[in-house]
């Protein structure tokens, strides 16, 4: 018999204490359905797979044949099925929206865009437009699928295709609503993967995190915290560095032993048009982005839902409504206050598995220089 080879066996299943699971069989006959046309281009059988996270990708199919690799996705399957059952139980209608749009909802210039039988379209950064929608038809809804971002980054944290866990949710007293749904999907996830995800837990030693409760930072005390404690310049008041983000995960596990925090109104400028502008001072939203051991993976807060409101945002801010008339054309027939939020799927499974490097827990990476396999 040679490695790979696929068999058929029967036999008489005995129990062993030596044996994985206790149980082994006293073989009686093996037939070989297939044999391979190669030798094996990855050594699968090993505990650890000590080559490249290249050669890895390269052979992808034959890399999650190992063991440990092949556990981290049943964890995100676990993750994936965490969100979808405990978003059933709290009355969410799960929806499937286009992937192919005339217009983006977060706008910008990191758009893929294509020819659609001779119009102009893009691929979309997120299900914004039409999880708002929706909101008008079932209260609540939500969706896993892919977005698309044409960011010429070459990080260890990016990707130009990744899998969205998104929500959106009516009759909010306000974004703090938004935050409270996700810290129970965590919980509830956790309890999840300690009972039916046991055996991958701890192939990958994965140690997971305290979810009890979550602490929470204003976006300007947080930087002033981190500036103060680790003597560090404010250099950009509107937005968060990846070092900033990386002080705010440590100060609050230092401070709080906490793995998660919640940084909450962010500043206008840097959040799209769509946002909820905090009363007591406009140049905030009232929004928020969740950290998982300082890395973002989940951006999130309070929309707008008056027509006019939305329109005098749109208009303050020079932007072109052209492409938006479906979109806004809801808000005219009257919308309850309402929230959301994204979650990147992959990037929460890297922090949760102990990965620092999201094409590792990316079945088929999309980055700058790959497009197969």
């Amino acid at each position: 018999m040679k490695e790979a080879d696929t068999v058929e066996v029967t036999g008489v299943l005995v129990e062993s204490a030596k044996a994985p699971n206790g149980i082994e069989i006293r073989l009686g006959e093996l037939k070989i359905l297939s044999e391979p046309a190669e030798p094996m281009p990855l050594p699968i059988s090993k505990w650890k797979l000590n080559t490249s996270l290249e050669a890895k990708l390269n052979y992808r199919p034959i890399s999650l044949r190992n063991i440990r690799e092949r556990a981290k996705f049943r964890i995100q399957e676990g993750i994936v099925r965490g969100f979808r059952d405990f978003l059933y139980k709290e009355g969410f209608t799960e929806i499937h929206t286009p992937k192919i749009g005339a217009k983006s909802a977060e706008g910008g210039a990191n758009l893929f865009r294509l020819e659609y039988f001779h119009r102009p379209a893009i691929l979309q950064q997120s299900p914004q437009f039409y999880k708002q929608m929706m909101v008008g038809v079932f209260d609540r809804v939500f969706e896993t699928a892919p977005v698309f971002r044409a960011e010429k980054h070459n990080t260890k944290r990016h990707l130009n295709e990744y899998t969205s866990l998104d929500f959106e949710m009516g009759y909010i007293d306000g974004f703090e609503d938004i935050m409270a749904m996700e810290t129970g999907f965590l919980q509830y996830m956790i309890a999840l993967l300690k009972k039916d995800y046991a055996e991958e837990l701890r192939l990958l030693g994965v140690t997971l995190p305290n979810v009890d409760k979550i602490p929470t930072v204003r976006f300007d005390e947080a930087k002033e915290k981190v500036a103060e404690k680790y003597h560090r310049q404010i250099r950009n008041p509107y937005d968060l560095e990846p070092e900033e983000e990386a002080l705010i995960g440590q100060y609050f596990k230092e401070e709080y032993d906490a793995d998660f925090v919640f940084v909450t109104h962010y500043p206008s400028k840097k959040r799209p048009f769509y946002a909820m502008d905090d009363p007591a001072d406009p140049t905030y939203t009232l929004s928020f982005d969740l950290l998982y051991q300082g890395l973002e993976i989940t951006t999130g807060g309070q929309r707008i839902h008056d027509y006019n409101k939305l329109m005098e945002k749109i208009e303050k801010r020079g932007m072109e409504s052209e492409g938006m008339e479906q979109y806004l054309s809801v808000f005219k027939h009257g919308m309850p206050p309402h929230g959301g939020l994204g979650i990147g799927l992959e990037r929460l499974t890297m922090k949760l598995v102990g990965e620092d490097n999201v094409r590792e827990t990316t079945l088929f990476p999309r980055d700058l220089s790959r497009l197969e396999p």
